[in-house]
């Protein structure tokens, strides 16, 4: 058999296909379609003379001549992995790389300041390029394309094994009215909380979010009196106006008028909103993102 100019992706499916036994799964695994792991395990077996792998109702079978090239074959892979990163070390104080970041406004506002003075004491010759998004799904196209390295936000409304996310920092909901309003001194109590005028920050121009959800489970409805795109310009109408809102407690206390504001807990249960750094599969073990990586985990934890 010549092997002259043997596609060592090949080796790459063989070996994820031993570990996940599940074609589905092992393209996963290397970052491929379904069915390019499926036409690479077609070219395997032409290649090898073997089926190399039978369905069953456990998932794929290795056959003798699979089990036979499993072990050889993923210590050539660690060899040629080991061969080729050798000495590619990433030290940030000497990086001059551009990475990409995906943040929603919140994520930006909260977390961006902190993280670009980290940066600058770290990695002074790096640079960060924000990529705005507003539906968390949208994170998911970003990172699949490639337009960014990480993103910053809510986890996406569906799971997919190719997107890792770790949990970074959470938020809790306060209602927030003038300090000079009359209720600015006295619990907020689901009565007053309705005889009240209320703001509404949504993005996509929705006249409903996530507070009027757990009203209406109560049979209940606030008023809306405005509903606008920027969560941050909230605090500041907020402070001039008899208007109430119910924010993340975070938008409030950094806000300009935060010291013209009075927050007070929401007379209802509301859950804390838990935000994650979101990446690709075939970036995790990449060096320089898994130190930005690391870097936005440990600017989430003292904010």
């Amino acid at each position: 058999m010549d092997y002259h100019g043997i596609d060592l992706n090949l080796l790459a499916a063989f070996d994820a296909l031993m570990t996940e036994r599940n074609v589905t799964r092992a393209a996963v695994h290397v970052g491929v379609s379904q069915p390019a792991m499926s036409a690479a395990l077609s070219r395997l077996r032409t290649l090898l003379d073997d089926p190399l792998f039978l369905r069953s109702a456990d998932g794929l079978l290795p056959t003798p001549r699979a089990r036979e090239l499993a072990e050889p074959i993923a210590q050539a892979l660690r060899q040629i992995g080991a061969t080729l990163l050798k000495g590619e070390g990433f030290t940030p104080s000497d990086a001059t790389l551009a990475l990409n970041v995906g943040m929603s406004d919140y994520s930006a506002f909260v977390v961006l300041p902190m993280l670009l003075e980290k940066m600058a004491e770290q990695a002074p010759g790096m640079t960060i390029n924000v990529h705005a998004f507003n539906n968390r799904d949208d994170a998911v196209d970003l990172l699949d394309a490639g337009v960014i390295d990480a993103a910053v936000g809510v986890p996406p409304t569906y799971s997919e094994a190719r997107i890792l996310t770790r949990p970074i920092f959470s938020d809790a909901f306060v209602t927030i009215v003038s300090s000079t309003h009359p209720v600015a001194r006295r619990a907020m109590d689901m009565e007053t909380y309705l005889s009240l005028s209320h703001v509404l920050a949504s993005p996509e121009g929705q006249r409903h979010g996530l507070v009027d959800e757990a009203l209406a489970q109560q049979g209940k409805q606030r008023h809306l009196a405005l509903t606008l795109p920027h969560m941050f310009a909230v605090p500041a109408v907020v402070a001039r106006t008899h208007l109430t809102a119910t924010v993340m407690k975070r938008v409030a206390l950094q806000s300009s008028a935060a010291r013209k504001l009075a927050l007070l807990p929401p007379p209802l249960v509301l859950p804390e909103i838990v935000f994650h750094v979101m990446w690709h599969r075939r970036n995790d073990a990449n060096p320089a993102q898994q130190w930005l990586r690391e870097l936005i985990g440990s600017v989430a934890s003292v904010i």
